[in-house]
């Protein structure tokens, strides 16, 4: 395979953009949002979209950019160095559960659904994890039942990213007696649908204002127009995890690259026993594998992405990237706290909030070390039965 790592004008118009708005309007308002765990303001959600940079991957017939999707990447990674919480909208409609409709979806579901989604009016978040089904996704007892035109949904959901915020939710449900995957599908349902509720938001250690809460279901009913994936479709979702996973991994880079802007700048300005600290060659050295981290975990995603060009990434380059770059997060993240020393335990530089964050991103969406035995399973093409 081919993969041509220049940008494009058009790219680079892009990036610029991006780059413009996360410096002049998002940067400033980080620590505040941080601070105060402020949900992302819809009216952001719509200058992003009025500018283009929210939904580019999806079809321009929907309302989307019709590009490919590094080109979201690109908006995302600028978008997260300044803050994050700007960049997660984009996340979501460009990397998300907007693409499981966009890819699996009726053409009938992709009009009535997508557009919001590419006006900035409504945010899909996805629903799958429960109390006793988290990495292992297939274990899920939150069922969906047909009646007449109608779907019944009892159960209920945790760590949904965006719970209690976000307009949709795209519910992983079981809608048949199959064990495993077999037996599950997706389906749409509202916020305020009668029947669905939220509890308290929880207070997490990082991704400050995305919104997190359980999310129960009793006796929700919902047009059987909204299901989008059957019964026995589960499989078919990991070609949607590994785009999410893309999205994720650069949402990582994007942490890693800030650390490391931040560091940089700051070993140079600092000093100590009368000169600048980058002059130690241990500041040095660390700054070092700073930079071979990052610049690595952009190799990989850009592979991936380039890869992949109009549709989903290979599972076994997503994955790849995945584990490495949430994992350089946290390295380079906590590198930057020590080379900043006591500042790097200041809110006021940023770099903690960084290391909170890099940590939440390696949970979010399968951990390294579930990754770890996706890569294997995907390099040997073997299917390993974790139950046995």
């Amino acid at each position: 395979m081919t993969t041509v790592f220049e940008l494009t004008e058009e790219q680079r118009d892009l990036r610029d953009l991006a780059a413009q708005v996360a410096r002049e309007v998002y940067a400033p308002k980080a620590l505040e949002w941080d601070r105060d765990r402020t949900p992302f303001p819809e009216l952001e959600r719509k200058r992003l979209a009025d500018l283009g940079l929210l939904a580019l991957p999806l079809p321009e017939e929907y309302g989307g950019g019709g590009r490919p999707l590094y080109d979201a990447l690109i908006v995302i990674e600028e978008l997260a160095k300044a803050n994050p919480l700007a960049a997660f909208s984009v996340f979501e409609a460009s990397t998300g559960p907007a693409r499981v409709v966009h890819l699996f979806g009726t053409d009938a579901q992709r009009k009535q659904f997508l557009p919001p989604v590419a006006r900035g009016e409504v945010t899909i978040a996805i629903a799958i994890s429960e109390p006793d089904a988290g990495s292992a996704a297939t274990d899920v007892s939150t069922t969906g039942r047909i009646e007449g035109d109608e779907i019944v949904i009892n159960g209920s959901k945790r760590w949904s990213s965006g719970a209690g915020h976000a307009e949709q939710y795209l519910v992983y449900v079981r809608l048949g007696s199959a064990p495993g995957g077999k037996g599950m599908g997706a389906v749409l349902v509202d916020k305020g649908t009668p029947g669905f509720t939220f509890g308290p938001q929880e207070r997490l250690m990082g991704h400050r204002g995305v919104g997190s809460a359980d999310m129960f279901f009793d006796d929700v009913r919902v047009p059987v127009e909204n299901l989008v994936v059957p019964e026995g479709g589960f499989n078919k979702l990991f070609t949607a995890f590994s785009i999410e996973r893309l999205g994720n991994s650069t949402m990582s880079l994007a942490l890693g690259q800030a650390a490391l802007d931040r560091t940089a700048a700051y070993v140079q300005e600092r000093k100590q026993f009368g000169k600048d600290i980058i002059e130690f060659q241990t500041v040095q050295a660390n700054l070092a594998d700073m930079v071979v981290q990052v610049e690595a975990a952009r190799l990989l995603i850009r592979r991936a992405a380039e890869n992949a060009g109009d549709g989903a990434p290979d599972p076994l380059e997503a994955s790849t990237a995945k584990c490495y770059a949430n994992e350089m997060a946290k390295r380079v993240t906590d590198m930057a706290m020590q080379l900043h020393g006591g500042y790097g335990y200041s809110d006021e530089y940023e770099v903690e909030r960084m290391h909170r964050d890099a940590h939440g991103w390696a949970i979010a969406g399968g951990t390294p070390s579930m990754q770890r035995t996706r890569i294997a399973s995907e390099y040997l093409k073997r299917r390993f039965d974790q139950r046995r």
